[in-house]
């Protein structure tokens, strides 16, 4: 194994490999693939934009997480990556997320084949013992990890609705776990490179996603990152504290809390909503928190500005909880549940004020 200094170089060059890679290949589908990813017109698909873009952007995580998981495993077969059967278990749902993706893309599958699809990635985290165990009832924590699979899958699906905003969010959340990593001790070199290499092709997919993007990431993007951000959630946030700190349980919601507060926020409110208004919540529309902010007057790019902000706020909330509280206390959890109240009234409140803009009972499927 390399010294520190080594890996550093090491690590810094294959992050910027994939970026450049990712910008390479989607730049090669969008020349040679228009319409590829595009769904055929009669079917009725609820987009932000106004204009139909390749769905594609998905490809290039997935080829990213495959290549770094065959590359990790020639130059450091000590690790015995397929012998650890988390890891086994990240691998196995994040290809049966991308594959029901790539189907959804193409065919529109149903909603139930979606949910069964993904109380099955939850199942296979259980029996590859990365679940969440924060109670001491097995029942409970099972229940938990499926239900938090299947709400983060559908959330991430749910946030991809303008241009950049899953891309940023993904990666801020990403960097959320490398600081848990970092500062917890719990530093391993696979889940760096892996977690380094995805949100490198994050952000050279940003290069053609950020608004007026080209393309699109398209359910095979969303399905894979919501498994994937879904198993280091569990790993990082859920697991990867002291279980000897008291109260541990309350720390790890707070983080859990903050660390995924915009999906949380944007799903959340998009539920109350629709069914405030006899919809739904499967049914789609044009009425998230991004676009109330839209109807505000903000811009795409804007927008976009306001979640990486939140996204940033999280960040450095995380980084307190992990590395400065080292005694926790109920004042803690006060004060930062009162945080994440505080900005989902703000953002409940705007899309009450704007009424029922992107809510017909019309628009009967979203794919964004």
């Amino acid at each position: 194994m390399p010294d520190k200094e080594s890996l550093f170089w090491i690590y810094s060059a294959y992050y910027f490999f994939i970026v450049g890679f990712t910008i390479l290949v989607n730049g090669i589908l969008l020349k040679f693939s228009r319409s590829l990813g595009i769904r055929d017109a009669s079917t009725t698909v609820i987009r932000w934009s106004a204009v139909s873009k390749p769905a594609l952007g998905g490809i290039t995580f997935f080829l990213a997480f495959l290549i770094t998981i065959s590359t990790f495993s020639i130059f450091f077969p000590g690790a015995l990556v397929f012998h650890n059967k988390p890891v086994l278990g990240l691998i196995s749902i994040c290809i049966i997320a991308f594959m029901m993706g790539l189907a959804d893309d193409a065919y529109n599958t149903k909603p139930l084949l979606k949910l069964f699809v993904q109380i099955a990635c939850g199942v296979i985290l259980y029996f590859t013992e990365n679940y969440i165990k924060i109670t001491p009832w097995e029942w409970l924590n099972i229940f938990l990890t499926l239900l938090w699979v299947v709400g983060i899958m559908n959330s991430i699906n749910m946030l991809d609705n303008m241009d950049g905003i899953t891309t940023v969010v993904s990666i801020g959340i990403i960097l959320m776990f490398m600081t848990s990593q970092v500062f917890t001790g719990s530093a391993g070199d696979f889940d760096l490179v892996i977690l380094l290499a995805v949100m490198a092709s994050l952000i050279g997919f940003l290069f053609h996603n950020w608004h007026p993007s080209k393309m699109f990431m398209g359910d095979t993007g969303s399905q894979f990152l919501g498994a994937f951000l879904a198993y280091y959630g569990i790993r990082y946030f859920w697991n990867g504290l002291d279980h000897s700190a008291v109260p541990v349980q309350a720390k790890q919601f707070t983080l859990v809390l903050i660390g995924f507060m915009v999906p949380f926020i944007d799903t959340t409110i998009v539920v109350i909503n629709r069914i405030a208004r006899g919809q739904s919540p499967m049914v789609g529309g044009k009425d998230h928190t991004t676009h109330h902010l839209s109807y505000l007057g903000f811009s795409d790019a804007q927008v976009a500005f306001i979640f990486i902000a939140l996204n940033s706020i999280s960040l450095l909330f995380v980084f307190i909880i992990i590395r400065i509280i080292d005694d926790w206390s109920h004042l803690f959890t006060l004060l930062f549940w009162s945080y994440f109240l505080i900005v989902f009234l703000i953002m409940f409140l705007i899309t009450r004020k704007n009424g029922n803009h992107g809510g017909s009972k019309k628009e009967t499927k979203q794919q964004a």
